[in-house]
């Protein structure tokens, strides 16, 4: 399954990169189709790109159901089960 996740801008970079923040996990993501992100702004990330920018509110909501699920599968039998 591909999954993109929304993610904070915290530190823009050379060459056209930027440090982000997933749940407390910095990783380093290329710009290259977000031309226009600063630090603060919230990206959506898959395979290592952003994709777009979104609305913060939203990114964190759905940061939050994204969590609620790691804990659901850690705990329970998973919607899957």
């Amino acid at each position: 399954m591909c999954l993109a996740v929304p993610a904070e801008v915290v530190e823009l970079m050379e060459d056209g990169l930027a440090l982000v923040e997933i749940g407390g996990v910095r990783k380093q993501i290329s710009l290259m189709l977000v031309d226009d992100a600063e630090i603060g702004d919230f990206v959506l990330v898959h395979a290592g790109f952003a994709i777009e920018k979104v609305d913060a509110e939203e990114a964190r909501r759905t940061l939050e159901i994204l969590e609620e699920y790691a804990h659901l599968d850690e705990t329970g039998p998973g919607l899957y089960a």
